[in-house]
């Protein structure tokens, strides 16, 4: 706060009334937490664990501020201060709101139907020996080829543009999600479907009550591999065809040179994605719960 108040003086110009407001906000919602965290032993943990990084994101707030807002050793207007990029996140609220929820809307309904075709094709492929014959070669084809690289021929052949970018994104996150099904499935323990054919079960039960549970684990690992693929693919999808969502919003803002705009649609997209990414990994800890203290990622 210091900091920019005191280079605030030297260029009083420009606008910068939002940024100083938030830094009292953070001040004060600084102290409130001191004082309640002496009262409750959860608030208490948890700001002894976070006050390292809460930390280095103040100095680097500062940094920021001084490279950019004070000395100007960036270049304009390609590296704007944190004040101009608040400023655009204040004033376009509304259309990255509506930005949000557009790409939110892509992202779930890709990723949805990624999830959905490689756990069939992962089970197919890792079950059925004919099936892994012939699959394993296309996966190998056609699996390392980054989705990205598809967008000419699903503009192509798709009726439209968000047709085409939630086609992209379940290929994304088709590829990894088979893999890891089929690895998992494959690699059952023998002596688990030994047991459970002595005991009578058919085919179906082997698959859906043996099989998979004991592939979850390698699962979730094609789940979080899909869902970080999936994220490139939305950007780079929204930025070449579809008329909204955060990558079209960063796309539209660097070609008018709004480059605070662009930082400001960043700043969401990281909220954005590690929100999600956050929630997986709630749902990951739930179904795996009796993996709790083995696994570390």
């Amino acid at each position: 706060l210091a900091i920019h108040l005191l280079f605030s003086k030297r260029a009083p110009a420009v606008e910068t009334h939002s940024y100083t407001l938030f830094f009292y906000e953070i001040v004060g919602v600084s102290i409130v937490l001191s004082i309640a965290q002496r009262f409750w032993m959860p608030l208490r943990s948890w700001m002894r664990h976070m006050r390292p990084i809460l930390t280095a994101t103040i100095l680097l707030l500062g940094l920021w501020d001084i490279v950019t807002f004070g000395f100007q050793l960036l270049p304009m207007p390609y590296f704007p201060g944190p004040a101009a990029v608040l400023r655009n996140l204040i004033n376009d609220r509304a259309l990255l709101l509506d930005s949000t929820w557009h790409s939110l809307a892509l992202l779930l309904s890709g990723y949805a139907a990624g999830v959905l075709l490689g756990l069939i094709s992962g089970i197919c492929i890792g079950w059925s020996t004919p099936v892994r014959y012939w699959g394993m070669p296309l996966l190998k084809i056609v699996g390392p080829i980054p989705a990205t690289a598809w967008i000419p021929l699903a503009m192509v052949v798709s009726p439209s543009a968000v047709v085409s970018a939630g086609g992209l994104i379940a290929l994304a996150v088709w590829f990894p999600v088979t893999m890891l099904t089929a690895s998992g499935i494959s690699n059952t323990r023998a002596s688990y479907l030994d047991v459970a054919r002595t005991l009578g079960a058919g085919r179906a039960y082997l698959i859906f009550r043996v099989a998979i549970p004991a592939a979850v684990p390698s699962i979730f690992i094609g789940l979080f591999m899909g869902l970080g693929a999936s994220f490139l693919t939305l950007v780079v999808a929204e930025s070449v065809g579809v008329k909204s969502g955060l990558g079209w919003y960063v796309s539209w803002a660097q070609g008018w040179a709004e480059y605070g705009k662009v930082y400001a649609a960043l700043i969401i997209m990281a909220a954005f994605f590690s929100t999600i990414m956050t929630l997986l990994f709630k749902v990951r800890d739930r179904v795996l719960v009796w993996q709790q203290g083995v696994i570390k990622w």
